[in-house]
């Protein structure tokens, strides 16, 4: 048995802001100054935003950030797509997508919407995993509202690049949790299999970060149903070669859930992108390795501004 102390943990109520866009209600949360430059984090599969650890935003914020996270649709507090058709993961793996209810550009739409409905312009656009390919098309499709692009631990949606490891692959097919326990026990056991080896594996920080997402919201639809949306929105690589924004890639050398190669090709698809291997990082953001993560995300933005 483990230890039942973190997965006893309750975590409170807080009542966080949200706005309607994109026809959605998209439930957010902010740090540091109004006045400070923009940066939007859009997390990755099936995971809620506060999966981009408080601490991690504060840090960005320190650095002279207005810093956004957010539930994407069928996550956390936003809204879910619990009346569509039922996603055929199956099917969608074998190549018949019909039963998808949304695609990647759908989800980089909410992400536009929720920056005009808070009065920015544009905004640093960074994302990890899903989130990584969320502002891959958010780039491609809404330039103008995009300074800067860091993609994280992601692909190109190119089917012969960063595609699983077949042991994190049967993660991704795997039946969803049934109960708050399930759901910490499954966190570590992922964790195990798609995370770094040089770090040690913080059991306490994945079973706290499991419990409080149970107790926000779950849905044992909504990650597949974003799955599929995957699957269904194809290859961005022709779209990544007409973004001309600062661009930096950061992928995890040990990363099992999306290969290496799939952070190379987008850094080569991207004219000028940086592309940032980093040792002893698998499908994950180690806490020993944020201020290294922070400094490079803070120097991409930076040729931005000085190509302003």
């Amino acid at each position: 048995m483990h230890d039942g102390a973190a997965v006893a943990f309750v975590v409170a109520s807080i009542t966080m802001p949200n706005v309607t866009a994109n026809g959605i209600r998209i439930e957010y949360e902010t740090f540091g100054d109004t006045s400070n430059p923009p940066l939007l984090l859009i997390m990755g599969l099936g995971a809620q935003m506060v999966s981009w650890d408080r601490e991690f935003c504060q840090r960005l914020a320190d650095r002279g950030f207005y810093v956004i996270r957010f539930d994407n649709r069928d996550v956390g507090l936003s809204t879910h797509f619990s009346d569509a058709p039922t996603p055929d993961l199956m099917a969608a793996l074998a190549g018949d997508t019909s039963s998808a209810s949304y695609t990647l550009s759908d989800m980089a739409a909410d992400a536009a919407g929720l920056l005009d409905a808070l009065g920015i312009p544009a905004a640093h656009i960074v994302g990890a995993s899903m989130g990584g390919m969320i502002a891959q098309a958010f780039a491609i499709e809404h330039p103008d509202k995009t300074l800067s692009l860091c993609s994280i631990m992601s692909t190109t949606g190119d089917p012969t690049v960063g595609q699983p490891a077949p042991e994190a692959l049967e993660l991704l097919v795997s039946a969803p949790p049934q109960t708050v326990e399930e759901a910490a026990d499954a966190s570590v056991a992922a964790s195990k299999v798609i995370g770094g080896k040089r770090y040690r594996l913080d059991e306490e920080r994945i079973r706290a970060l499991a419990v409080e997402s149970w107790n926000r919201d779950h849905d044992a639809v909504g990650m597949a149903r974003q799955l599929v949306g995957i699957i269904a929105s194809g290859d961005r690589t022709s779209g990544l070669h007409n973004v001309t924004v600062p661009t930096l890639v950061i992928h995890g050398v040990d990363d099992t859930l999306v290969t290496p190669s799939g952070g190379e090709a987008t850094a080569k698809a991207v004219p000028g992108a940086e592309l940032l291997n980093v040792e002893g990082m698998g499908h994950d953001l180690p806490v020993p390795l944020w201020p290294r993560i922070i400094d490079a995300i803070v120097e991409n933005t930076q040729k931005a501004t000085a190509a302003r």
